[in-house]
């Protein structure tokens, strides 16, 4: 588990420094020095003995783990578990006390007891990639429960992934390249992409030419209101932000009245339509409170397939407004001169 070690090492540097307390005595820093340089150097006879020195005199989680894997790597396996034991006494976490207790019976070849305490190690925050590198469980992966145990880890670590409320605007992602909607002149680019763990879908926009415009968006799942969430940014201080969801195959976006240096109100309203594999039709609308009832005014985005395979080209068609800031009222049709994505 060397790997892991090293892992185990970063995680715990901290609570060993804060359970040290006071200034060690200058004989216990430099047995805590050699201990490491011993356990570094992988001398794992040399390190279980100043281990056990250093738990003797000044105890903490990282000490005992540090004793139980050297313990673990001379092949003194009880002590091994009696040292991971004693680690949680002292707050080792317990993702780290399972899946050294695991190793150990991994190497004792008892497969059952080693995917009992495994399955424990992942239900407390173990991380996929030490599951899936670790050599010193190489004799499990070849077992179904080591791969449903992998899925298990890769779930707790990116939720986001395997909701299904979180997946709903996948159909957005790609590298769209924007045209109006003759196709007579380019519009700007767009690529839409997960990040953080796949729970935000990200646009990032540039407008074509020399305007200079562009902007991001951030799309995610509000679990606790149970609905989808856009805020939008750009670089000419605008802002806003939308919420809505899904229905019937539609992201539906709204903003709430947004009050204008005028006494206005102003009301956006943003859909997302997935007309086939790589078709997306993006349709805006903005009203204020002065207009008749029911009028709006509309900006339309479709998606067309490029012939090149893998690319997308997104076709643009405005009649009006474009995205400003919410503290400017939509411009008038000689006022736009960037074609942006909302």
């Amino acid at each position: 588990m060397t790997l892991y070690a090293v892992n185990a090492w970063l995680l715990l540097s901290g609570a060993a420094m804060a359970l040290g307390g006071a200034p060690q005595e200058a004989s216990t820093t430099q047995l805590g020095t050699a201990a490491a340089a011993a356990y570094e150097a992988e001398n794992w006879s040399e390190a279980a003995k100043l281990y056990g020195q250093m738990v003797e005199t000044a105890p903490n989680p990282r000490a005992w783990y540090r004793l139980g894997m050297s313990f673990y790597k001379s092949g003194k396996q009880e002590q091994a578990m009696e040292a991971f034991e004693k680690g949680r006494a002292q707050g080792l976490p317990p993702q780290l006390v399972e899946y050294g207790i695991a190793a150990v019976f991994v190497s004792k070849k008892d497969k059952d007891r080693a995917f009992e305490h495994l399955e424990k190690a992942a239900q407390n925050g173990l991380r996929p990639e030490q599951l899936s590198t670790d050599a010193d469980l190489a004799e499990l992966k070849s077992d179904p429960r080591f791969r449903k145990i992998l899925e298990m880890v890769t779930r707790n670590q990116k939720p986001c992934a395997y909701a299904a409320e979180n997946r709903q605007f996948d159909f957005w992602l790609g590298q769209w390249t924007v045209v109006t909607s003759t196709g007579a002149r380019p519009a700007g680019d767009s690529r839409i992409e997960l990040i953080l763990g796949d729970c935000v879908v990200q646009e990032n926009w540039t407008s074509a030419g020399n305007t200079g415009y562009s902007g991001k968006s951030y799309n995610i799942y509000n679990t606790a209101l149970q609905r989808w969430e856009q805020y939008w940014v750009d670089n000419a201080g605008g802002n806003i932000f939308f919420y809505g969801g899904l229905k019937d195959g539609i992201m539906d976006y709204w903003t709430d009245e947004l009050p204008q240096p005028d006494g206005k109100k102003l009301k956006r309203h943003l859909q997302f339509l997935k007309l086939g594999p790589d078709t997306v039709r993006q349709f805006s609308q903005v009203r204020t409170t002065m207009a008749r009832p029911g009028s709006w005014s509309t900006t339309s985005l479709t998606t067309g397939k490029n012939r090149i395979p893998g690319k997308r080209i997104l076709r643009a068609s405005r009649d009006r407004e474009r995205r400003y800031p919410l503290n400017r009222a939509p411009p008038s049709r000689k006022q736009i001169h960037p074609v942006q994505p909302h």
